[in-house]
């Protein structure tokens, strides 16, 4: 079975990690957040890991047209759902952090940022429309990839194709 180049091997798993690291990251800042406890290191680090979040995904796009995909290993109806949710994670794996940076600009976070004055952080993001959609992004995000872990558990122990190996580092 044909697999996924190096590359977007590399970047699937490294995504994976650093969005990990995003949700935990922006858990904490959350609570800390609504305890008055917010830091400006603590927004700088979710913020660059979501940065890396949206390079990667960026990268992974120009490596999926310059290095091509595997072929799908079927044409029916749940092939068809697995498309649309790779085209979902995509788009989600894209907004999410275009709308954690829109937070930033568009609230009182930024000017906390640059002015380095941890008083002026926000308790509560009021009236912040990119919030909004950021956390609503968050919950589509964790229910997509819920979907995407059990398609691959279902190749790989139910119907037993070898597809999640496309994904794997290779071996020598």
């Amino acid at each position: 079975m044909t697999q996924y180049s190096k590359r977007m091997v590399l970047a699937h798993w490294l995504t994976l990690a650093l969005l990990v690291a995003a949700w935990f990251l922006g858990d904490s800042l959350d609570e800390a957040r609504h305890e008055g406890a917010a830091t400006i290191n603590g927004y700088l680090i979710h913020s660059l890991v979501g940065g890396a979040v949206l390079l990667l995904t960026v990268l992974r796009l120009y490596f999926r047209s310059k290095d091509g995909i595997p072929a799908p290993i079927g044409d029916g109806v749940m092939d068809k759902v697995a498309k649309g949710v790779h085209h979902l994670l995509y788009s989600t794996l894209f907004v999410l952090p275009v709308s954690g940076i829109m937070t930033v600009l568009n609230s009182d976070v930024g000017r906390a940022i640059t002015s380095g004055d941890a008083s002026l952080l926000p308790k509560k993001f009021t009236a912040v429309f990119a919030h909004e959609v950021h956390e609503v992004m968050v919950t589509v995000l964790i229910i997509l990839v819920v979907i995407h872990v059990l398609g691959a558990l279902k190749h790989q122990f139910v119907t037993k194709d070898g597809l999640m190996d496309r994904m794997l580092p290779r071996r020598k």
